[in-house]
């Protein structure tokens, strides 16, 4: 009797053990705040879209910075995943767009990276600068500068 009872109760915890072990990703989908399926990061990388890090995002700015007003009164730069970037300002009502590749690089200080930017159009150029990405990635401080050709 006593071995029937410890028989009977092994069967409860295996029995548990496989209904409580059912496949864990079968509800999983690229919104529900957890890492699973084959995802890097939470609800990103794998079947997801890539994570973002860094400047990867759309960034708005409006006013622009001072040393920037007599270029645009507003900005709007798209940073995607696979390093392409565009890069729309307007000034007076008058589009400007820019666009090209970049490649970005982890500092070990903080959330500071620096960022080398291969504009294709309108007009080939390179710059380099760097920015920091803050309050929880809902701020970006940015400062680059032209390095080729190069302007003095």
């Amino acid at each position: 009797m006593k071995a029937f009872k410890w028989m009977a109760m092994g069967m409860l915890v295996a029995s548990l053990a496989v209904f409580s072990c059912k496949d864990e990703d079968e509800n999983a989908t690229c919104s529900d705040g957890v890492q699973n399926q084959d995802e890097t990061g939470v609800d990103c990388g794998g079947i997801c879209t890539a994570c973002k890090v860094g400047v990867h995002g759309e960034w708005k700015s409006y006013p622009v910075a001072p040393l920037l007003a007599n270029f645009a009164d507003s900005i709007i730069a798209t940073f995607e995943t696979n390093n392409t970037y565009v890069v729309d300002s307007w000034k007076n009502g008058s589009k400007t767009v820019l666009s090209g590749t970049y490649v970005q690089t982890k500092s070990s200080t903080g959330n500071i990276w620096t960022i080398v930017l291969e504009q294709s159009s309108p007009t080939v150029l390179t710059s380099e600068g760097m920015l920091e990405v803050t309050d929880n990635d809902t701020k970006m401080k940015y400062e680059i500068v032209q390095t080729n050709p190069a302007i003095g």
